[in-house]
């Protein structure tokens, strides 16, 4: 049975973000993920979480300002200082909500920037934030997003991701698969999770074309979840989705799914 969370940036979206981990813990969710906490005193998600009886399973390193179009930080020579800043941001909240991994998002690879150069200075900066962190117990994951989506963006293929890490020579960087980001770019699903299976720590869903929930599109998740089970991952399963509706109304895919 996998262990599902609500990501609380997509879902729930009908109410305040801080109503909607009262409003994941009633639909049933024991999990819950998030994009950023920074708008937020830490200690008020904290609340949130002791309350509804939630684990915080994860959340971004800062990613420069999501507001303009920027998707990250890490692959951009000008801002190491800032994404070194952020690390140490990241990780007081990870430490005050418990968090035990956070996700680096690469970002689009700046004009001007070769991608030569871009490799060099992600490397570098995920060394550096992993090393941070193993210090303090918290993993590192890397996240491969399609280019449909977020044009430009620097990682954006499983091999990448996992050649990327033999590059640090880190043993604390792993991967986030997201499985919709993944079908837009490779597809192969099963296959390319059970091969990288020992560097996934993290996943994540939404079906496509859409981004909506399961069972609205292409992607077969009845046969995924089993799968996930059969080859033995045992971590948390993030759902990142656009609900094409209300969100309680749209998680009956959970039943339809056997989960």
């Amino acid at each position: 049975m996998p262990k599902l969370a609500a990501n609380l940036t997509m879902l729930f979206n009908e109410v305040d973000f801080l109503a909607r981990f009262g409003a994941a813990a009633q639909a049933g969710f024991r999990g819950v993920e998030f994009l950023f906490p920074y708008a937020f005193e830490a200690n008020q998600i904290a609340e949130q979480l002791k309350l509804h009886q939630l684990e915080l399973v994860l959340h971004n390193l800062p990613a420069g300002d999501w507001a303009a179009g920027e998707r990250g930080i890490a692959c951009h020579p000008n801002r190491v200082g800032e994404f070194q800043e952020g690390v140490a941001r990241a990780i007081r909240y990870a430490q005050a909500l418990g968090v035990k991994q956070l996700n680096c998002l690469a970002g689009i690879i700046p004009q001007g920037v070769s991608p030569d150069n871009a490799h060099k200075v992600l490397v570098e900066n995920l060394k550096f934030a992993a090393n941070q962190l193993k210090a303090v117990g918290i993993r590192l994951l890397i996240e491969p997003i399609n280019t449909f989506d977020i044009p430009g963006f620097y990682l954006c293929h499983t091999r990448q991701a996992t050649e990327m890490i033999k590059d640090t020579g880190s043993d604390n960087l792993f991967v986030q698969y997201d499985i919709y980001h993944m079908q837009r770019m490779e597809g192969d699903l099963a296959n390319t999770i059970k091969a990288h299976l020992p560097l996934i720590k993290h996943v994540q869903l939404a079906d496509n074309p859409g981004r909506f929930e399961p069972g609205t599109g292409e992607i077969n998740y009845r046969f995924l979840f089993s799968f996930l089970d059969e080859i033995g991952y045992d971590g948390w399963i993030g759902c990142e989705y656009k609900p094409k509706g209300n969100t309680t109304d749209g998680l009956s895919w959970l039943d339809a799914h056997g989960v």
